[in-house]
């Protein structure tokens, strides 16, 4: 079946960015000009996708704000010139069908947020997105994953190679097969392995194609770490069913993990120095700070 929603888990607390993300979304922080969660709509939308379901909670209402329009702030626009933003942030509401899902339940963990959209998604295979990360690729990385979805017919994984071993306990690392170029069939993922305990070098996290088997998957497990439902554990379970789960290697991609501090703020000079409109000026004030 085609790949027609996305489910973005926005819903956390961000307390690694407090006290900013006490009333601010960290979704909603900004790289240069735009908020983190814009970059992960748009791999979507340009990946083929039509409906985008956010998945929000308490203190999240300018994620909403954000992809829905703004009559006066257009017609404030308008009346003063500013054509160039005005078609800016008019196309920020044509990107997707937007659906906010509030979500409510006992237990937390990263597996929740999917399992609160099961009623919208129901039993079509469906894409995640983290809404607190992104990679850019050419093509999307998304785009690449529906490709392997499509000759493969089973759930697909993006994955990276994690070069440094002390990193790989940061990631979830794939046991795997290969089958095709950038294609490895996933025996287990083990989550967060001590690097002598890593079964490959293969990084499995930030984007998924799931089949709506999930749900019940989900539904059924136990409380694991820390005493949250996580989503390995589930596609761990579809992997001993014998379902088949792929891993994507994903080509020219870049990650940038903005829920992580010191990584946020590489993106943003990252994309300070590449900005058409001060990138030339922010390059020379770094070049003159006193390190």
């Amino acid at each position: 079946m085609e790949i027609r929603k996305v489910i973005i888990p926005a819903a956390g607390w961000g307390t690694r960015f407090l006290p900013q993300t006490k009333a601010i979304p960290k979704e909603m922080l900004p790289i240069v000009d735009k908020p983190v969660i814009q970059y992960v709509v748009e791999e979507a939308a340009s990946s083929g996708i039509k409906d985008v379901i956010i998945i929000t909670g308490k203190q999240k209402r300018a994620i909403e704000d954000h992809f829905d329009r703004s009559q006066e702030l257009e017609r404030f626009l308008e009346e003063n010139g500013k054509i160039k933003e005005l078609h800016e942030i008019k196309k920020i509401t044509k990107l997707a069908n937007f659906i906010y899902i509030r979500q409510n339940g006992e237990y937390y963990g990263n597996a929740m947020p999917i399992l609160t959209a099961k009623s919208v998604v129901a039993k079509e295979p469906f894409a995640v997105l983290w809404g607190d990360e992104f990679i850019t690729a050419n093509p999307p990385r998304l785009a690449q994953m529906i490709k392997v979805y499509m000759k493969h017919k089973g759930a697909v994984i993006s994955a990276v190679r994690i070069e440094t071993k002390d990193n790989l306990s940061r990631y979830g690392i794939a046991e795997i097969k290969k089958v095709d170029k950038n294609v490895s069939r996933i025996k287990r993922i083990v989550e967060k392995p001590l690097p002598s305990e890593a079964p490959s070098n293969l990084a499995t996290h930030g984007a998924y194609i799931l089949p709506p088997d999930i749900f019940g998957i989900i539904e059924k497990l136990k409380p694991g770490k820390n005493g949250e439902i996580w989503l390995v554990d589930a596609i761990n379970k579809l992997i001993e069913k014998n379902f088949p789960v792929y891993a994507c290697e994903i080509k020219n991609g870049n990650y940038y993990d903005t829920g992580n501090k010191l990584e946020y703020l590489k993106t943003v000079v990252e994309f300070g120095l590449r900005h058409q409109k001060v990138g030339k000026e922010f390059k020379e004030y770094l070049r003159n700070l006193k390190l």
